[in-house]
């Protein structure tokens, strides 16, 4: 259909907020086509919608010859040298809390049929997602999925995002009690809210139902409220100024105990303090974390009690308490034992993994695996039918790109099984070391360095064949991959974790990751990560073999991985990995030059290099890989509690990293810090030599300021933060050379 007949079969059934979005949005689109609206305020706005650009045929666009890069935002329409063409992009979808009807299901299967490549993707935020999509058909998938009560506003964009939740809230057996009406207000009451589209950067929130689970992540987000129950009143611990990305926060407790009449007025002042102060002008630093290790914990909490007492009332804090009651989810079927029923083969690997029995008698919750967090079009039609059969709306979409059907009758679980085998959907290993989280990478993501949607689809494949051998120390390992350090697929809180980067072996650029060891994925994200060094990508499955072996041999009675290997020392697991980092000459292996799930190779040719680069690459190369081992040891330091001289030496890593670059074009540089750092903003900086293409002066930006600040007290969180921004401060110093060296080829 076209926009406009979409826009007339619709006309009358559509919320009159949801309906005056699309329209404006739809006007706005018109505008831009026209030239009159500002690229950089309707990139914003798209952004708003959940509109995104993404990476097309590996970042180019071949009509008869090749055009340029597609750098631009989704599917909008840019000059060539004769015609206008445009470029597919990614539609996200907000899904709060996860929940999901059979029609919403229906509805987005249909617009994957006629907008993307029939598959929908679930993120690492509750949210589904669509690739491929034109910009110009975004007005009639919005009006549809308004039909069913789903908005794309704020999906990105400086603003609130997903607000994300337990899948198992309300059914746990050990939650505090059913977190799902509480993050629900939430949502629906920071939606659009006039106090919350001014901010630097995005806002995260999440609720969990207990502690010590992972439930909701909350240690790394920007506010994060765990259900909590004192003197018979209800409430939450209430946290702040967590994050991942490139450099992770561990969120603080900012209220032991927040009543629940007080959640959406302390986060409405929170946001507030954060559009004023928060950063806007560098948005490398433009989050609630950055403004928390600016104020300091007593000064953010005074600013915001300050801004909570000076609030206009707004009868819409308290107005959901009042419907609490009227909340509660239903099932289809009365509650009855399996006892009796024939199993399937395979039935009982599959509901060790993919069936938790509720804290209801009779009643269980089916996770359907999703390898990469994919489903088909026709798979989610399939799974919509078989929800009504056996569930009402009880649907969920979780962090681990799963989908869980809650309030399944147990009597009904062989024959629900049986209907997901049917549909490709029954595979087992949810909530297990099989189940690997990926970010989209290199398929779709411009920030992409490694494909890690292939190397997971590589290793769920491997460890699937080792699932009925695999010893039970490591059967619920967490492994989660991201493309680039961003921590999309969430790496830092991932037993083994990884994320994409490269390296030039000789003349090549080599596809490697960066191995995390130290996070947890328990206690709601309780511990980080932090880089053990960057193996190449066709050695990471021996990487999980090595040190999951190792762990299994030599584990001390029910010793957790953690313990582990904090009491073998990182200096050791550093050790094994050792003969793994080495990459054969191309003439010997070249699948080394040629990453997960691609034919091509990963390089852009042979460099060409004559005698004196032969000398420089040696010396800078050579250099470069003396500051990551002082990065590791500044990491040794750290876990000693040596923070003062875990600080130093990360710093002194990145001012070694920045006079190895230096030394390309300047040999005798001095031994004194203001120099090497004089030198290097002059050289590569002020050159832009250093920026990254879509994170500009990021990454220099961490060595001028710590060069620059004056530290009182070196705490545990100012050690690793530094440890963490050190080490992406070398990364970049890598891609920078690369890019020198093909610039020079």
């Amino acid at each position: 259909m076209s926009a406009q007949s979409w826009k007339e079969e619709l006309d009358g059934q559509l919320p009159e907020e949801l309906r005056s979005e699309v329209d404006t949005f739809e006007a706005q689109l018109e505008q831009k086509k026209n030239g009159q609206i500002d690229d950089r305020v309707f990139a914003e706005t798209r952004l708003r919608r959940g509109v995104y650009g993404q990476r097309y045929d590996n970042g180019q666009r071949f009509d008869g010859q090749i055009t340029k890069r597609l750098e631009y935002p989704c599917g909008e329409l840019f000059k060539g040298p004769d015609t206008y063409w445009d470029a597919p992009g990614m539609q996200r979808i907000k899904i709060p809390f996860g929940g999901l009807t059979a029609d919403q299901l229906e509805v987005m299967a249909d617009l994957a049929d006629e907008y993307a490549d029939d598959i929908l993707h679930i993120t690492t935020r509750q949210d589904v997602q669509l690739h491929f999509i034109h910009i110009e058909d975004t007005p009639d998938l919005m009006r549809r999925l308004a039909s069913v009560g789903i908005t794309t506003r704020e999906a990105c964009g400086n603003s609130i995002r997903n607000v994300t939740a337990c899948p198992i809230s309300g059914v746990c057996r050990t939650e505090t009690f059913d977190v799902t009406p509480y993050s629900k207000a939430l949502a629906t009451f920071m939606l659009g809210h006039p106090d919350c589209q001014d901010f630097g950067r995005k806002v995260k929130i999440a609720f969990s139902g207990c502690a010590h689970e992972a439930c909701g992540l909350t240690s790394m987000h920007d506010l994060g409220f765990i259900g909590k129950v004192q003197d018979g009143k209800v409430g939450f611990e209430f946290y702040v100024g967590g994050g991942l990305g490139a450099v992770p926060h561990q969120a603080k407790l900012f209220a032991d105990f927040l009543p629940a009449e007080e959640i959406l007025p302390m986060s409405q002042a929170v946001c507030r303090v954060f559009a004023r102060l928060g950063e806007k002008a560098n948005r490398a630093r433009a989050r609630v974390k950055f403004l928390l290790a600016k104020l300091g914990l007593e000064e953010f909490q005074r600013l915001v009690n300050e801004e909570r007492a000076i609030l206009p009332h707004d009868d819409a804090w308290t107005a959901y308490l009042d419907d609490l009651g009227s909340y509660k989810e239903e099932p289809l079927k009365i509650a009855a034992p399996l006892n009796g029923a024939v199993k399937p083969e395979g039935y009982d690997a599959w509901a060790a993994t993919n069936v938790y029995k509720q804290r209801q008698e009779g009643y269980a919750t089916v996770t359907v695996s999703l390898p990469l967090g994919d489903i088909t079009s026709d798979q989610t039609r399939a799974l919509a039918s078989l929800s009504r059969k056996y569930v009402k709306d009880t649907i969920r979409t979780t962090v681990e790109q799963n989908i869980v059907l809650r309030w399944v009758s147990e009597s009904d679980l062989a024959q629900l099984y049986g209907d997901l085998v049917v549909l490709g959907l029954g595979e087992p290993g949810a909530g297990t070391i099989v189940d690997v989280t990926a970010c989209p990478g290199t398929d779709t993501c411009k920030l992409g360095i490694s494909s890690s949607r292939g190397l997971a689809a590589e290793l769920r494949t491997r460890l699937a064949a080792q699932s009925m051998n695999l010893d039970e120390s490591i059967k619920n390992f967490r492994i989660k991959i991201s493309g680039c350090f961003n921590s999309c697929g969430q790496h830092h809180v991932a037993d083994l974790g990884f994320y994409g980067n490269s390296r030039k072996v000789n003349g090549y650029t080599v596809p490697h990751f960066q191995v995390m060891l130290g996070g947890q994925w328990s206690e709601n994200a309780g511990s980080y990560g932090l880089a053990m060094g960057a193996v190449p990508s066709k050695n990471i499955p021996a990487v999980i073999e090595c040190i999951t072996g190792n762990y299994v041999a030599n584990r001390q009675g029910n010793e957790t991985f953690q313990e582990y290997v904090k009491r073998i020392g990182k200096q050791e697991v550093k050790n094994m990995l050792t003969d793994l980092t080495a990459v054969p000459a191309h003439d010997v292996d070249a699948s080394f030059y040629v990453d997960w799930g691609e034919s091509r190779e990963f390089t852009v040719g042979d460099m060409g290099k004559g005698e004196c680069a032969g000398e420089v690459v040696t010396l800078v190369e050579f250099e470069l890989s003396g500051c990551e081992t002082e990065s590791f040891e500044a990491q040794l330091l750290l876990d000693d509690g040596n923070y003062e001289a875990a600080y130093k030496g990360a710093y002194s890593a990145m001012l070694h990293a920045a006079k190895a670059l230096i030394k390309t074009q300047w040999l005798d540089v001095p031994a004194d810090p203001n120099e090497i750092v004089k030198e290097f903003r002059a050289r590569f900086c002020d050159t832009e030599l250093f920026y990254n293409q879509f994170a500009g002066p990021k990454f220099a930006n961490y060595l001028f300021r710590v060069h620059e600040e004056e530290i009182a007290d070196y705490t545990q969180d100012v050690a690793h933060r530094v440890i963490e921004e050190g080490q992406l401060f070398i990364e970049q110093a890598y891609a920078c050379y690369g890019r020198m060296n093909v610039v020079n080829a």
